[in-house]
């Protein structure tokens, strides 16, 4: 590892030494050029535009006393670019952002009234992108007016609701195209393959981002990791604004949610800095066992600066700093009112970067960066205050790297060659005791019933003691039964993942055709190890006469586990620390490969409606997921033996139509597991050992409508329409399963037989007709299929609405007061996102939640 990160810092100082345009940090592009009259002199103080009308992004600037310009930090897209100077005829081109090496223009303006030509493509050109990889765009403008309100997990909502074929899930959790949360996010070109969701880390929040491309096709070769998803975000700059910029807000709503944001910006053409802060507080701050929320309070602060420096033409230098905090507390059910569980999150990141423009084809960029994230579960003061076990854990994660490529434009080829090195430390903490004796009985009656005194201990003696042995007994949790006598499982351990990996990719233009070839080697050496050698093919066809784009791509991807509790979860063997006696059949959970497929294909209808399309399949050994510890928030990687997932995404998407745009995404997937599965605490249970199952990923349909109207630069609605058909419930197969569950339990779930329902006092116990719920489909005894109709969540509809202003005043400059309205959850729906799943547990949607804000942009 250190010959790898020894071979990265020799390219790091190579940057410096070697004698050096501009150009922006990660993947984000630079135009740059001059704009001059028809004789050749210079035009000072044009105004030089690039739009996407997609996205909806848009940078301008003014051309300097000698006719220069430069728009920096500008996101992979097709742009039209448009010079405007008085006296003159508007200039405009459609220009491609591929990578990070600079664009060079120049444009020469004629004389208003006379008839010149321009570089612009037939109608609908400048919405399609000639990609062999599906992905969408996600602006700055979209996110600041997306009424879905989540404290602390703005991005995750962001993902979901802009994306095809991501099913929603509770905690800003989601799952992309089948898979759990094979993710990976790429800031300002640092790698970030963790989890981001707000119960193991904290997020970056949307105030610091000015776009995304959420890429769910096919990775090109400098992806790894986790790439079901990934999202390139560029942040917000100060660099070349020549102002100072900013804002304040603050903002009140239900549940006592309360929180302030600011933002601070400034910069020149040489040096820019923009600042974050962001702190929330709420009385729901998780998603919560039961539709009334209690025991949830948390918080969460965030402080995000970005630094830009270009000493020259040559050369930019970058640096992100970011902390943040969450407190939480775990959220109660009915059954479980004395306990006082709760969380604590901190993290910190520091990653700066370089990069040098040897000429106008030929770029180095290198990202060295190093990222802590720190996770405490507490307990209850009283052990026994928490059913049905305690349990405590003290974790770290230190991921420390360095990504270099160097990016050669020449002729038909975009060559990108690159390392990424990276080592991430693991510190794990654990404890955990039963603290109910009816969780684990060692006996039970002829009903099946608990049984037998604590001190019965061994099932043998059951029998002389006037009982049955319990068939489901879990024998690697009786030394850890509190009530038994047992002590607390402790469990300590550290750790290093090391990987490194080699990419080459090139992006061939040839007439109508483009060309994406490529190839990956990683080496991954942690508690396994495993190398990938993983070719990435690709290629898309622009039929101009039609507007339209075909595209085809394989991937060969490494998958790599999951890093938090990966120590304890890799000791605890096939079936969880339940199936053994701790330590006798430690199996590590290895890295897995798959084979990808997808097929696509981008639309346009004239200038103003684009549609995208894609088919997915994706075979995977070793396929991954989390097990959730009962009723907490502490989860444990595992594996299954393989994974078949296959589906299609797509997206329907409108230009501005005077201040209208809409969209609307679709999803369908198929996700198919397949046992053994080893790892977790706490076994998945009969229902899924014995053969193929769909997993609680698995949806047969979702969608998001998001319409949106804004007067001018003023007034504006937004609303949102979401749909899921409902994810497998994995702890519940059929009805059968729900006569044991707890009168709480069948209460909320608004359980009932013939038509009569379960009431807190009375609990169904058996019944002779059907057995229905509101929320859950719940298959009837002998009908249920792991495979083919397993138990599923109700399909819903949520629908979201805001209402607001970017100048409440009506004043004219940069100085506007902002005031909006967010409802989530706009009719009260009572819906589950999953029940008692192995996976993830029991979370209910928000409950209607209205937030105000007002706020002040100068």
């Amino acid at each position: 590892m250190m010959r790898f990160l020894a071979v990265g810092v020799g390219l790091f100082v190579l940057g410096f030494t070697l004698p050096a345009q501009a150009q922006s940090l990660g993947n984000a592009g630079t135009i740059e050029g001059s704009v001059l009259d028809p004789s050749g002199a210079a035009v000072a103080n044009a105004k030089v535009t690039v739009h996407n009308p997609v996205s909806g992004y848009e940078q301008s600037t003014m051309t300097g006393t000698d006719g220069s310009f430069r728009l920096s930090n500008i996101p992979p897209n097709p742009y039209h670019l448009e010079v405007s100077a008085p006296g003159f005829a508007v200039f405009a081109q459609d220009i491609t952002i591929r990578n990070a090496i600079p664009v060079a223009i120049k444009a020469t303006l004629a004389v208003a009234g006379e008839r010149t030509s321009v570089t612009v493509e037939a109608a609908g050109a400048d919405i399609l992108e000639v990609d062999p990889s599906a992905h969408v765009d996600v602006d700055r403008s979209l996110m600041l007016k997306m009424p879905a309100i989540d404290p602390g997990g703005s991005l995750s909502q962001a993902i979901t609701y802009s994306t095809g074929g991501v099913a929603a899930d509770a905690n800003g959790l989601f799952h992309p195209l089948g898979d759990h949360a094979q993710s990976s996010f790429v800031i300002d070109g640092q790698p970030v393959s963790d989890q981001q969701s707000k119960v193991f880390s904290t997020q970056l929040p949307t105030s610091a981002i000015q776009s995304m491309e959420v890429v769910t096709g096919t990775p090109d070769a400098e992806f790894g990791d986790k790439s079901s998803l990934i999202a390139n975000i560029t942040t917000r700059s100060g660099l070349g604004v020549g102002r100072v910029f900013g804002s304040l807000e603050t903002f009140y709503g239900s549940f006592g949610t309360v929180g302030a944001a600011a933002g601070l910006g400034f910069g020149n053409a040489r040096v820019g800095n923009f600042l974050a802060l962001d702190g929330t507080r709420s009385g729901r701050f998780l998603d919560t066992p039961e539709f009334t929320a209690f025991h949830d309070k948390g918080n969460n602060e965030s402080i995000f600066d970005r630094l830009d420096y270009q000493p020259n033409s040559h050369d930019a230098f970058h640096l992100n700093l970011f902390s943040a905090r969450n407190w939480i507390q775990t959220p109660n059910d009915y059954d479980q009112l004395s306990q006082d569980q709760h969380q604590r999150v901190v993290t910190w990141n520091i990653a700066p970067g370089f990069q040098h423009t040897f000429n106008p084809h030929t770029l180095l960029t290198v990202n060295p960066y190093i990222r802590k994230d720190e996770f405490f579960y507490y307990g209850s003061r009283d052990p026994f205050a928490d059913t049905p076990s305690t349990q405590n854990s003290a974790r770290q994660l230190l991921n420390w790297g360095l990504k270099s490529d160097l990016s050669v434009s020449y002729g038909r080829h975009n060559v990108k060659v690159g390392i990424d090195l990276k080592q991430t430390r693991l510190l794990e903490n654990f404890g955990f005791g039963i603290t109910d004796e009816t969780f684990n009985p060692i006996c039970v009656d002829g009903d099946g019933n608990p049984a037998g005194p604590p001190t019965l201990l061994d099932p043998n003696q059951c029998a002389g003691a006037g009982f049955v042995a319990n068939p489901n007994l879990s024998v690697g949790l009786v030394p850890f039964d509190l009530t038994r006598g047992g002590s607390l499982f402790a469990f300590h351990a550290t750790g290093n993942i090391n990987q490194a990996a080699f990419y080459v990719h090139d992006s061939i233009k040839a007439g109508d055709f483009l060309f994406n070839a490529g190839f990956r080697f990683d080496r991954y050496d942690g508690i396994s190890s495993a190398n990938g050698f993983e070719p990435r093919v690709g290629v898309a066809y622009n039929i101009k006469k039609t507007g339209t784009v075909l595209r085809a791509a394989y991937a060969r991807t490494l998958e790599t586990p999951f890093n938090e509790n990966l120590l304890l979860s890799s000791a605890t063997g096939v079936g969880g620390l339940d199936q053994n006696i701790f330590g006798a059949q430690a199996v590590p959970i290895p890295p897995g490969s798959r084979n990808q497929f997808n097929i696509g294909l981008q639309q346009a209808v004239g200038r103003y409606l684009l549609i995208d399309a894609d088919y997915f399949w994706k075979y995977t050994n070793n396929a991954y997921d989390f097990s959730t510890l009962l009723n907490t928030s502490i989860t444990f990687p595992i594996a299954w033996n393989k994974s078949k997932l296959d589906g299609v995404t797509g997206r329907v998407s409108t230009t501005n139509l005077r201040g209208f745009q809409a969209y609307w995404t679709f999803g369908h997937t198929r996700a198919r597991y397949f046992p053994p599965e080893t790892g977790g605490l706490i076994s998945q249970g009969a229902p899924l050992a014995g053969g193929v199952f769909r997993i609680d990923h698995d949806q047969a349909f979702q969608s998001t409508g998001v319409f949106r109207y804004q007067h001018k630069t003023a007034e504006w609605v937004a609303f949102t329409w979401r749909y899921d058909s409902g994810l497998v419930v994995s702890g519940i197969p059929d009805s059968d399963a729900t006569l044991a569950l707890t009168a709480a339990q069948q209460t909320s779930i608004g359980l009932a037989c013939g038509g009569v329902f379960a009431t807190f006092t009375s609990p169904i116990t058996e019944c002779g007709g059907p057995v229905t719920s509101k929320l859950i489909t719940l298959p009837q005894a002998g009908t249920e299929n792991d495979d083919h109709n397993p138990d599923r969540v109700k399909p819903r509809h949520v629908l979201n609405l805001g209402i607001g202003t970017d100048n409440l005043l009506h004043r004219e400059g940069h100085t506007r007061v902002t005031a909006s309205v967010d409802i989530a959850n706009l009719t009260n729906k009572v819906a589950l996102y999953n029940f008692l799943s192995t996976f993830s547990g029991t979370h209910f949607l928000q409950p209607r939640t209205v937030v105000a804000r007002i706020g002040l942009v100068f």
